[in-house]
């Protein structure tokens, strides 16, 4: 490991003249690293940063966090995709009231219990925050110590991750985690990029076993990528006596929690006008008919591609003049009747979202 660890001095120094300037790191304040390192999960730092000031605007403090209902978490965290984690750290802020007395916990395994804390995040928390000796191994540290130690093997995958996590707690610097673990992420958002990593200006390419062998783009190794599922679903924007139908899903599942229009997955043979109709009558019971198709929306995750075709819609005969019928849910927990202009205050999964953008208020009346 002695070879290998000549590259730590050079990667500290680096650090050290070039990290950049984030808010959180002015104070390195345990409740702000963690919110920082959640938000950063699957998450482009510039947008991370934007958000991260918003939230902290809005919860400055763990207790803010823990008092919050729950649909201002989920409102405050939209955009940032992966719901889950807002209720994680919604979850894990009641849980430090309760169980920590408002104060987040210092040590590695009491931070690795909370709700929606695994090994990277409790490590990052632990070193960043706390200065414990602990190591973070994200996709930027895998990357990074893949090339610098010629690490042979798929890094996703149970033997890469675990030569990765051994060659990281051995080049640890005592005393020195919080430097170490940022400056191993920082580099490899900044220099050792995925594609076109910056070779020519590397502070330690002389160090590094990939470049020495002229391998750079073969490390890390990769495990396949999974298939992307096409998806097609059809929703419905219910418009009666100028307010609009939307429904809350259930706790558990896709998009748990969140506000919704009505709507599901197209079956074979059928057209999107029918599949709305048909999924507005199972979650609701409501006869609706088409008035217009308003868009078609498309939007990737991580496994499935949606392509959203979004109508408005009216009951059925417009039976119930201005009476805003009560609906039998069968696939959320409430729903509510609101004005176009209240939609804003309501946390939506992005397709939804991106269709509630796409138009202004006076589209639905």
């Amino acid at each position: 490991m002695t070879e290998q660890n000549a590259f730590i001095p050079l990667l500290l120094d680096w650090f050290a003249a070039n990290k950049r300037d984030l808010p959180w790191r002015r104070a390195y304040d345990p409740y702000a690293v963690w919110v920082s390192e959640i938000m950063a999960q699957q998450t482009q730092m510039d947008r991370v940063v934007s958000y991260f000031n918003r939230f902290m605007e809005l919860f400055p403090d763990i207790a803010a966090l823990a008092d919050a209902p729950e649909d201002a978490v989920l409102k405050a965290w939209e955009g940032l995709g992966y719901y889950s984690r807002a209720r994680n750290l919604h979850a894990a802020a009641k849980r430090i009231m309760t169980a920590h007395g408002g104060v987040f916990p210092g040590e590695l395994a009491a931070i690795r219990a909370l709700p929606g804390i695994g090994d990277y995040t409790a490590g990052a928390v632990a070193s960043i925050a706390f200065g414990r000796d602990a190591v973070a191994v994200d996709a930027n540290v895998q990357r990074v110590l893949a090339r610098a130690c010629d690490i042979d093997v798929p890094v996703k995958e149970p033997a890469g991750k675990t030569r990765v996590m051994e060659i990281a707690r051995a080049l640890l610097p005592s005393s020195r985690a919080r430097e170490y673990n940022e400056a191993l992420m920082e580099f490899g958002a900044l220099v050792c990029r995925p594609k076109n990593p910056d070779c020519a200006a590397c502070p330690i390419a002389g160090a590094c076993q990939a470049k020495h062998l002229g391998i750079v783009s073969d490390r890390p190794v990769l495990t396949k990528a999974k298939d992307i599922t096409p998806l097609n679903v059809a929703t419905g924007v219910l418009l009666h006596a100028d307010r609009i139908f939307i429904q809350k899903r259930l706790a558990k599942g896709a998009w748990g929690n969140l506000w919704e229009f009505p709507g599901g997955r197209i079956e074979p043979g059928e057209t999107p006008q029918a599949a709305v109709v048909r999924e507005f009558r199972e979650e609701t019971a409501f006869a609706t008919e088409v008035a217009t198709k308003l868009a078609v929306i498309r939007h990737g995750y991580t496994t499935f591609r949606v392509t959203l075709h979004c109508f408005l819609l009216r009951l059925a005969g417009e039976s119930n003049g201005n009476a805003l019928p009560t609906p039998e849910l069968t696939a959320a927990q409430q729903s509510r009747w609101v004005r176009p202009d209240e939609l804003a205050g309501y946390a939506f999964p992005a397709g939804h979202r991106k269709l509630i953008d796409q138009f202004d208020g006076s589209l639905w009346l």
